[in-house]
């Protein structure tokens, strides 16, 4: 990480995630304090005593030295306690990302991850059980592993990615007759990974026999076998657990708790307004047209909001850094669409240049695009799946065929008009590129 700064790993993540410049910024912080952390821990575990304690000058004078010698005790004076590693180490903060689907949580993990050239696992904690059926709550570790290479030095400060956390709740509230092995007891065993614990994982890689020494038939000078492990001892201590959730209806519980009411003719009634829906009428995807500030920054992460899915309060603590995404706007949809790298026109652009097809949208079929997807929900998801409902056609008839050049217009979008095809002949190419700029100056003036 030398060299390394807050502002350019920002920076990063802006040529690749749209919008959500508070959750960038958290989750740059905690990444760049977890591996300063890291390094720190690692020199006072082998080569020295802790640097932020070391050099301080709140500590006592008496505790800045470590080492003493038993001739140097005098009559009257014990000498002082030292433990065996240097206490106490930096502590590690995990990170709880809230926000609905296509919002960026997992590309934003996954670029950090690239950037800082780590070992990177994503799990999914709806497959988290405590019985046979489905994963065990080690699984997590083992694909950080295996992203490692099967090295558990670099595996100890990788990062684990656990998505749909909030599907993990305790299933019901007060005494139960049954063992809750899908909800509160992978809470149990998450919460033992996640405050650092020693893993043992079973070696999943090819297996070759023992030596056998030297036989009648053996070669003299040859190396012997190589003897995989059966075993990977991965400690937790240093990995980084960032968990992501949608937590659909989280923003109904905080609506309740800031609204306040009172009593008087002049009073500010707690009630939902009809032109509002409940939470049982919310649609499956969240709609992007609301504002950027929402309801979920003012999430108390220890009080009664996160409370509410049922999460036991010693795992809700181990997460101390919390922060939030807000769905995406029509022109936040539009950058995804056109800017940032790997952007979806650029990816359907070069798939069709794979046939030989050259493949234009116009800047209002572009407008239309996001305004649809707006009005749908999911976010970047949402907007993939409009886009392949659009080209579905041209994907089908083009690859092969007579045409070469194709423009999605804003009647195609609206589903008016199919597309327009032109195919290789002489001045084809040219009634395409007018056919792009007329579109384009008839937009340029409805703007003016």
């Amino acid at each position: 990480m030398e060299g390394l700064t807050l502002r350019k790993l920002v920076k990063y993540l802006n040529d690749y995630v749209v919008g959500q410049e508070n959750a960038k910024k958290v989750l740059s912080v905690a990444v760049y304090n977890h591996y300063n952390r890291v390094q720190a821990n690692m020199r006072a575990m082998y080569y020295d005593e802790p640097p932020h304690l070391s050099d301080s000058p709140y500590a006592p004078a008496e505790s800045r030295t470590r080492t003493f010698r038993l001739s140097q005790v005098t009559n009257g004076s014990e000498p002082p306690l030292i433990p065996r590693t240097p206490l106490p180490l930096f502590e590690k903060s995990n990170v709880l990302v809230i926000g609905p689907t296509g919002s960026g949580k997992t590309l934003l993990a996954k670029t950090l991850a690239k950037v800082l050239d780590v070992p990177f696992s994503v799990s999914d904690a709806t497959t988290f059980t405590q019985v046979y059926i489905g994963d065990d709550v080690d699984m997590c570790v083992q694909r950080l592993l295996q992203a490692a290479n099967w090295d558990p030095y670099r595996a100890n400060m990788g990062i684990i990615y656990i998505d749909e956390v909030d599907k993990v709740a305790r299933k019901s509230v007060g005494p139960e007759t049954t063992r809750d092995v899908g909800g509160e007891g992978v809470q149990q065993a998450l919460l033992r990974i996640m405050e650092g614990s020693v893993v043992n994982v079973p070696a999943k890689g090819p297996s070759m026999p023992a030596p056998t020494g030297g036989g009648r038939g053996a070669r003299q000078g040859m190396p012997a076998p190589v003897q995989w492990p059966e075993s990977y001892t991965v400690d937790t201590s240093n990995v980084l657990f960032i968990l992501s959730g949608a937590f659909v209806g989280l923003e109904d519980i905080v609506k309740k708790r800031v609204a306040k009411g009172s009593i008087g003719f002049t009073a500010n009634l707690n009630s939902t307004p009809e032109h509002e829906s409940s939470a049982s009428d919310l649609p499956f995807f969240t709609p992007n047209l609301k504002p950027t500030k929402t309801l979920l920054d003012e999430i108390q992460p220890y009080g009664t909001h996160i409370s509410h899915w049922m999460f036991i309060p010693e795992f809700i603590s181990r997460m101390p850094s919390i922060t939030t995404l807000a769905p995406l706007s029509p022109a936040d949809l539009r950058r995804v669409l056109t800017e940032v790298h790997g952007s979806l026109i650029s990816q359907y652009t070069a798939l069709f240049s794979y046939s030989g097809i050259e493949i234009r949208f116009t800047s209002a079929a572009i407008d239309q695009i996001c305004q649809k997807a707006a009005a749908r929900g999911g976010g970047a998801r949402g907007l993939r799946g409009i886009m392949e409902s659009l080209l579905l056609d041209p994907m089908y008839e083009a690859p092969g065929s007579w045409v070469k050049y194709i423009l999605i217009r804003e009647a195609t979008v609206l589903g008016e008009e199919p597309p327009d095809y032109w195919g290789s002949g002489k001045g084809e190419a040219g009634k395409f590129s007018e056919a792009w700029t007329r579109e384009e100056k008839e937009y340029t003036n409805t703007l003016q």
